[in-house]
């Protein structure tokens, strides 16, 4: 995940930016851009006793925007910093919490040494880091999607419309890998670099991509793709390609803090807020 960390750090910056200050982002309209709820709504994590806590040190990054960011006043802002906040309120701990950012390269040994208490960064989950590290309930997935160009397919924007047609993919990607697993019927067509995939999406050289969810959102809605292209209806999952998705990482010698984490993460799920605050931060959707 590390690598998209880089992507995300000079380009849905720039973007986020653009969205947020410069007015291209719309409303969301009703639930058409709501998350899926990753939590059963029957579960019941009974919410441990924090009274000893002394306080509770969030370690996060400025470059994984609309995750972590500096925003235009110089602090530190994002989707995790208003995570951060609710699970820390509806916790009752809110004068305990802190957040502060360092590189990604020294999370984890930041965590080890006691710098802080819990990591919300966007570290990958794999079988490795749960032998090192505790991971609360994963809060949200990144999905792949299709981006079409809708001048080439028409009213035929769908999948089905790809059929003989040649889909554009990043070579060398997951999401090159995930596509021909997922869909081995269609053609596809590799470039070496994203921003060439996009100009021949945006060119109608091919009339459609397979890439990452959030990416292409903030794409398909901003000045760069000047109106030509739109989602495909789906949003596709899988570990295997994609990883479990997002969580909060802590020690593994303290698992009231875990719990206390997954307690909290439920309880947002459930009264709405976490939908609130995804909505915040991609108000265009990206499911």
């Amino acid at each position: 995940m590390y690598s998209s960390l880089k992507f995300y750090g000079f380009f849905a910056l720039n973007v986020l930016l653009v969205a947020f200050f410069g007015g291209i982002a719309q409303a969301a309209d009703d639930a058409t851009h709501d998350m899926p709820i990753l939590f059963d709504s029957r579960e019941r994590i009974a919410k441990p006793d924090l009274s000893g806590l002394v306080r509770l040190r969030f370690l996060t990054t400025v470059d994984f925007p609309p995750f972590n960011f500096i925003d235009q006043s110089g602090k530190l802002a994002g989707y995790h910093v208003d995570l951060v906040r609710e699970i820390c309120r509806l916790l009752d701990i809110e004068k305990k919490c802190e957040i502060q950012a360092v590189t990604f390269g020294e999370l984890q040994s930041a965590l080890q040494e006691g710098q802080g208490e819990a990591v919300v960064a966007g570290v990958a989950i794999s079988p490795e880091m749960r032998q090192r590290f505790a991971f609360s309930r994963v809060f949200m997935t990144l999905p792949a999607r299709f981006a079409a160009n809708t001048r080439s397919l028409g009213s035929a924007a769908t999948v089905k419309a790809l059929a003989g047609k040649p889909v554009g993919v990043l070579a060398g990607t997951t999401h090159e890998a995930m596509f021909k697993a997922f869909f081995p019927k269609l053609e596809a067509k590799t470039f070496a670099t994203r921003s060439e995939m996009l100009a021949a999406l945006k060119k109608g050289t091919v009339p459609a991509v397979f890439s990452d969810g959030m990416q292409l959102s903030f794409w398909v809605s901003g000045a760069d793709a000047a109106n030509c292209c739109a989602l495909l209806d789906g949003a596709y999952f899988s570990q295997r390609f994609l990883g479990e998705g997002l969580s909060i990482m802590n020690r593994k010698d303290d698992p009231a803090l875990t719990q206390a984490i997954d307690h909290a993460l439920l309880a947002l799920s459930r009264n709405g807020r976490l939908n609130e605050i995804y909505l915040r931060y991609f108000p265009n959707g990206i499911f």
